[in-house]
């Protein structure tokens, strides 16, 4: 929605880019699902006003020696660790749209919760002049996080993946520990990577804190799924 969630604009930018720096050499970059053609109907029916979906050699018409490396306690825990240097890409082509673009406001969705900590940072540190918006994560009915991923999914699969928002909330609720859902995941099929509670303000582990956050990262069969909820602890 676009005034809910920029107030009075001018003009509204959307980019789209698949950013090679933030995939591993044995990631699915080639193979990342491209729907261009229907990103753009979506986004003019929203009333987006124009599209920036620059090509590889646009935006990167040299190789990218310069990088910017976010602080190792945020960038390499949980997708850090088990996708190195992911955040390094993040945050270098980040920098690099909002130069392109310069924006006042940018809208970021916290399915991708460590990545809006880390540009939320990125752009405090430098003091870009930029207001970063947090915007609520996108989900089918069943409770799914939407993702351009979830198209790798068989059928099966796509009925099992809802187990891991499922078990997410039982988390939040206090009926389960992180431990109990990895093993909940791994007892139907899936490999965790991580399931975690962390404090929501930085996502440190190193002392309780009543506003939490529960990420974790999984692959069910060949696609991986990320997710992630925000809690209260005592509410």
């Amino acid at each position: 929605n676009r005034h809910k969630s920029l107030g009075t604009v001018d003009t509204v930018v959307t980019s789209i880019f698949v950013n090679r720096l933030q995939f591993l050499p044995h990631e699915d970059f080639d193979s990342y699902p491209r729907t261009f053609a229907t990103d753009c109907d979506k986004l003019e029916a929203a009333g987006c006003d124009v599209l920036f979906a620059p090509l590889e050699q646009d935006l990167y018409p040299e190789p990218q020696g310069f990088k910017v490396h976010p602080p190792k306690e945020l960038a390499d825990i949980l997708e850090g660790e088990f996708r190195p240097g992911f955040f390094v890409g993040v945050a270098t082509v980040v920098m690099k749209l909002f130069q392109c673009v310069q924006p006042q406001v940018a809208i970021f969705g916290q399915k991708d919760f460590q990545q809006l900590m880390v540009i939320k940072n990125m752009v405090r540190q430098f003091a870009m002049p930029i207001e970063i918006i947090a915007y609520p994560t996108e989900r089918a009915t069943d409770g799914l996080a939407l993702s351009s991923r979830n198209a790798y999914l068989s059928d099966a699969e796509r009925q099992e993946a809802v187990r891991l928002n499922q078990l997410l909330r039982q988390i939040c609720a206090g009926h389960m520990t992180a431990a109990e859902a990895t093993a909940e995941l791994n007892t139907h099929g899936w490999k965790v990577d991580y399931v975690n509670v962390r404090r929501a303000h930085d996502l440190s582990d190193a002392e309780p804190s009543q506003e939490r956050v529960v990420l974790a990262a999984a692959r069910l069969g060949k696609t991986r799924l990320i997710d992630n909820m925000s809690f209260t602890v005592g509410s």
